[in-house]
């Protein structure tokens, strides 16, 4: 960091207090504006889209000295899927890498090469899943957008946070492109180069700042439990997560969501295409709703118009009428299996005690988040919450009950803030 990134940067936090001023502007320029950040300090390096040039990468990174700041560029809303289609590198004596995963597909090298150096990542959960596809997988991270919700801002974007910490306005205009175009203009590449070039300046102000707080080790433990999680799960039954499911009422009305949902899936990954492209979710809804009997009557519904060719209309009334063939006993269940408590709103009435301790409970949460300047899910999770007011421990000490937050997979920084409060709570009952 630059002495005057540096001077920047404390002021703006101490003017903050442990956040940015209340009016979002920088102590940066000589106006008190953010100064624009135009260019990469060594300018737009060329894209590595072969084994050469990324064995030279490979090199260079590995002969570079501190953390490296990791970015990926996606193609959501434009290609089926999550892959990374842009991956952006920085580090100290190896400067910044432009990476084509599409050309270069198999990253593991790189990921060796780097094991044991600290990544920092700005939203990691979100570059995590598309890097570990490529063989990027980091053993130690830094996330600056957790790091900057545990020190009390109340904007955490990236542009907000280089904006806030360090004075400088990123240019945010292409973060919603067709990554998945080749070859990349070169304002993308700029755009791309710059979301890394102030990562490592931004990791070393933060951590000061949450060392100033009281709260680096809180930090760190999350981050080593973002580093250590397994991949997720496949998602039971996605197609529940349609848009506009809540107006489906009816078995027969879910099981054309659930058909329409499945051959769009497979047309979207075929095509590879985002599927909303193919069909919209609007679209699949009223369908659901109608269950059109012949593809006249789908034609006549939203999203089915006379743009809509014969042949796509009638691969989309077969789905339609798969689901009006279907059995009774095949049809699908209203609802999700949950696998937790039900939802609050049912606690009063299945069991007000539970209702009464996750009332305390949620109040004993956000009052101590406000004291603790963060945002009350980072203190404990709502889930973790209801889960142990639904099924408290049968031993209300403090011990059991610390355990069974350990269950529940919180950190021992959070154990430690909320268990007395949890207690407290676990002992309310229903007003008469």
């Amino acid at each position: 960091m630059t002495d005057a990134q540096e001077t920047a940067a404390e002021t703006a936090l101490r003017t903050a207090g442990g956040g940015p001023p209340d009016d979002g502007v920088a102590a940066a320029g000589a106006d008190g504006a953010p100064i624009p950040l135009l260019e990469p300090r060594e300018g737009i390096p060329p894209v590595v889209a072969d084994e050469h040039a990324l064995a030279e990468v490979i090199a260079a990174f590995a002969g570079g000295t501190g953390p490296v700041a990791v970015d990926a560029e996606r193609a959501s809303g434009y290609r089926y899927g999550q892959r990374a289609y842009l991956v952006q590198l920085r580090r100290a004596g190896a400067g910044t890498a432009l990476i084509d995963p599409v050309g270069c597909p198999d990253l593991s090298g790189l990921g060796e090469a780097l094991a044991g150096t600290e990544w920092i990542l700005h939203a990691a959960t979100q570059d995590l899943p598309c890097l570990r596809d490529i063989g990027m997988t980091p053993t130690s991270l830094f996330d600056t957008e957790l790091a900057g919700r545990l020190a009390g801002f109340p904007r955490v974007g990236l542009g907000a946070m280089v904006e806030s910490v360090l004075g400088y306005a990123l240019e945010k205009g292409h973060s919603a492109v067709d990554w998945s175009t080749r070859p990349l203009p070169e304002p993308w590449l700029r755009y791309a180069a710059l979301d890394v070039e102030l990562l490592v300046d931004l990791r070393d102000a933060l951590e000061k700042e949450l060392d100033r707080q009281g709260k680096l080790d809180w930090a760190h433990q999350e981050f080593a439990a973002i580093a250590a999680a397994p991949p997720p799960p496949p998602r039971k039954d996605p197609w529940r997560r349609t848009s506009g499911m809540h107006k489906v009422r009816r078995r027969r009305q879910m099981a054309v969501v659930r058909e329409l949902w499945t051959a769009r899936d497979r047309i979207a990954q075929r095509r590879d295409v985002s599927p909303g492209k193919v069909l919209s979710d609007a679209a699949i809804i009223e369908a659901a709703l109608a269950v059109p009997p012949h593809a006249q009557a789908l034609a006549a519904l939203p999203g089915y118009g006379h743009r809509m060719g014969r042949r796509q209309l009638e691969q989309w009334q077969a789905a339609v009428d798969r689901a009006r063939a279907l059995p009774e006993a095949q049809l699908p269940q209203p609802g999700q299996q949950l696998a937790g408590p039900p939802p609050p709103r049912a606690w009063a009435e299945k069991d007000p005690a539970a209702a009464a301790r996750l009332t305390a409970a949620r109040s004993g949460v956000t009052a101590l988040a406000e004291r603790l300047n963060l945002p009350p899910e980072n203190l404990i999770t709502p889930d973790t919450v209801r889960r142990v007011c639904w099924e408290p421990p049968a031993d209300p000490a403090p011990e059991s009950l610390a355990a069974a937050l350990t269950t529940h997979g919180a950190r021992p920084w959070q154990i430690a803030q909320v268990t007395p409060l949890l207690v407290a709570a676990l002992q309310e009952q229903p007003k008469s």
